[in-house]
């Protein structure tokens, strides 16, 4: 089977991990941690880095500092990972839903403008699969409305918007360093900001919300989160840094090689290879199939094909766990319903050869075509 994805290790990964374990330091207090904050933080031109044990706790603290009540909107594009659901959920806040653009699969400027309103205090502004949002629409909206923007980069690593790299947009960003990212610490986050005050607190949140010394150790005037992330953690995280324009351009190889053979069928739609203002980075290679088409029954018979695949997010808006917040009924949003229904992604992990690219590939023609016919006119 050629998995969808699989961790690229190193030597000089193994390497940095050993070193941490023959020093003795493994938790969250290492230096080392404070270390890869200031590397990370660097690479993405922001002042200050604060790592987390998962992206999702990252983008739970910083909804959570924003300090929201039950008042307040803030606005999600529906095509996207739950943890921004539900980071505004247990912020109290309601959250919003805005559609995404039938090319980039990132949040749609009219969608977004289109639902705002007085009570908007935030804007979960998400780059999604590799590829980022025109932004300075966005930005310009935003700074129009007083929107706060928090950007999810989970998937951004090492992407650029006009120059300006993922991860320096709005109060703060959010990093993921999963299994399946371009930089994995095995689990792990990071949240990136220009603002001390902010930085601050994000530390002390991330570790039971103990007082800052002076102040007595095991007194806590507000809720926090155990979510520090190891040394063992950020010494592997901060070698993988170390080589993230090779990780990042060999990607993009992958996803061109791809995008040669399935980018022009008639059944298979991708994102561009490229926007007037980015380069796609592909951290997935995703494929939207033809709207007559099952994309579970055609991941079923990749699996049989010794092709491995993963399905596209099913939409926020059409959660059911919206029905116990009272949120059941929400406007339809026809492009990340399409996207859900229809999208699956495949293997794309470093190291993948050429022939498994093309086996892939045909794999997926032949499944498509068999269903629909050898030349078949796009729905």
């Amino acid at each position: 089977m050629i998995p969808v994805s699989k961790p690229h290790i190193t030597e000089e990964d193994i390497s940095a991990v050993t070193g941490v374990l023959r020093g003795g330091f493994v938790s969250g207090d290492a230096p080392i941690v404070a270390e890869f904050e200031r590397d990370f933080s660097t690479a993405v031109n922001r002042t200050h880095g604060v790592a987390v044990s998962n992206g999702s706790v990252a983008l739970d603290l910083a909804i959570h500092a924003l300090n929201l009540t039950s008042d307040d909107e803030v606005i999600i594009p529906s095509f996207t990972i739950a943890s921004c659901l539900f980071a505004v959920l247990r912020s109290r806040a309601r959250p919003v839903f805005a559609d995404v653009e039938s090319t980039t699969w990132n949040l749609s400027v009219e969608s977004f403008q289109s639902v705002i309103t007085p009570r908007t205090r935030a804007l979960i502004a998400v780059q999604s699969y590799g590829l980022p949002i025109d932004m300075q629409p966005i930005e310009q909206l935003c700074k129009e409305q007083s929107i706060t923007i928090i950007e999810d980069a989970a998937e951004a690593h090492n992407v650029t918007y006009n120059g300006k790299v993922c991860g320096s947009f709005g109060l703060a960003s959010t990093f993921s360093f999963y299994a399946n990212k371009a930089i994995t610490c095995g689990e792990g986050g990071m949240i990136v900001t220009d603002d001390e005050q902010l930085a601050n607190r994000l530390r002390q949140l991330r570790n039971l919300s103990f007082l800052t010394p002076p102040g007595p150790r095991f007194v806590h005037e507000e809720t926090g989160w155990n979510s520090r992330l190891s040394a063992l953690q950020a010494a592997l995280g901060k070698s993988q840094l170390l080589r993230m324009n090779a990780v990042t351009a060999e990607k993009r190889r992958i996803g061109l090689a791809y995008h040669q053979i399935l980018g022009s069928h008639p059944l298979v739609q991708m994102q561009p290879t490229a926007t007037s203002y980015s380069e796609n980075m592909y951290w997935v290679v995703g494929l939207v199939l033809d709207q007559r088409l099952d994309a579970r029954r055609v991941a079923l018979r990749l699996r049989e094909q010794g092709v491995d695949s993963r399905p596209f997010f099913h939409p926020l808006h059409r959660q059911p766990v919206l029905a116990r917040f009272q949120l059941s009924k929400q406007s339809p949003l026809p492009v990340s319903e399409r996207l859900g229904a229809h999208g699956l992604y495949l293997p794309s992990y470093i190291g993948i050869t050429k022939n498994e690219i093309l086996h892939c590939a045909q794999a997926l023609i032949s499944i498509l075509e068999s269903d629909l016919g050898a030349h078949p006119a796009r729905s």
